[in-house]
């Protein structure tokens, strides 16, 4: 089976191209602006997605299944970089779709977000749940979906939308691990919190969340387009992952919160997320982490690598 992964070089790409090389064979498209981690087994090309021209210029194999990954992850940057998460979040689905025309792909596989759902009143949220996103972000990912299934109703690609929770864990760049982590290098004796700690997420370590992408990725359906939750049983909040960073780096520290959104972190940022995974469950995929579990994982995964760094 031929693999193509767009932002295969990204944190969620990398670990997903190191599970299809076992597998089959990989094409590994990134600009390298997020992430520059390369598989040497892997065919890698080196490209800014959003340019049409240059993407339908590619040489790359029929009959593939396509893992369109490639994104601007920062959810707080898309309120105020608005343009440029547009370009590359939906200009760059749209490319990536025309290309999946183009090459006969036999499935495309989105990474969507939990974010797409908002602030939802349903917890656990299902797939079926209105959409209403509160960040450009979310919207942008909602927009995206809808690409999708356009070019499955009228050019008959399988496409699936994976809205899935706060991906941690391994070389993560981003994110509140890494943010709280970095504060406290800074400062031993403060941590900065924004919102009143009570935000509550699902989280999911990356080894889980790239199996359930493969494990996706060959069911047999006879849906054109497809939409599932990828997340966790179980939800952990700000404070709670505050506390398991300071207990695996060795401190203690005085917690000073800013909360001028009604506890939210910024604008945009949902304050309470938790995903109903049953329709995946009940095709054979779990979690093997908790939430609580998936985080001190992350900041093992974290300071492990920082101590090899130097």
């Amino acid at each position: 089976m031929d693999y193509i992964v767009t932002g295969g070089a990204g944190y969620i790409g990398g670990y997903l191209v190191d599970k299809l090389v076992d597998i089959g064979k990989v094409t590994a498209l990134d600009d390298l602006s997020k992430g520059t981690y390369i598989n040497n087994k892997t065919n890698f090309i080196k490209i800014d997605l959003r340019d049409a021209t240059k993407a339908n210029e590619l040489k790359l194999p029929d009959q593939a299944i396509i893992f369109h990954l490639a994104a601007n992850p920062d959810v707080r940057g898309s309120m105020t970089n608005i343009y440029e998460h547009y370009s590359r979040d939906v200009t760059t689905t749209l490319n990536v779709m025309e290309l999946a025309r183009k090459l006969d792909a036999k499935k495309v596989l989105f990474a969507s977000s939990s974010v797409v759902y908002g602030e939802a009143k349903k917890l656990p949220t299902p797939e079926t749940y209105t959409l209403g996103p509160i960040s450009n972000y979310g919207l942008f990912k909602l927009q995206s979906e809808e690409i999708l299934k356009y070019y499955s109703r009228n050019y008959g690609i399988k496409t699936v939308s994976l809205r899935i929770a706060n991906i941690i864990g391994g070389r993560m760049s981003h994110g509140i691990i890494p943010d709280f982590r970095n504060k406290l290098i800074e400062n031993s004796s403060e941590l900065v919190i924004l919102g009143d700690g009570k935000q509550r997420k699902s989280y999911l370590y990356i080894t889980d969340a790239v199996d359930a992408f493969n494990h996706i990725a060959h069911l047999k359906s006879s849906k054109k387009y497809n939409v599932f939750n990828i997340g966790n049983v179980d939800y952990t909040s700000v404070d709670e992952i505050a506390t398991t960073i300071e207990q695996e780096m060795g401190l203690n520290p005085k917690r000073t919160y800013i909360n001028k959104l009604n506890g939210r972190g910024w604008e945009g940022d949902v304050k309470l997320m938790l995903l109903d995974i049953k329709k995946i469950q009940k095709l054979g995929w779990k979690p093997k982490h908790s939430s609580s579990e998936a985080v001190r994982l992350a900041v093992k995964d974290l300071i492990s690598i920082s101590m090899q760094a130097n």
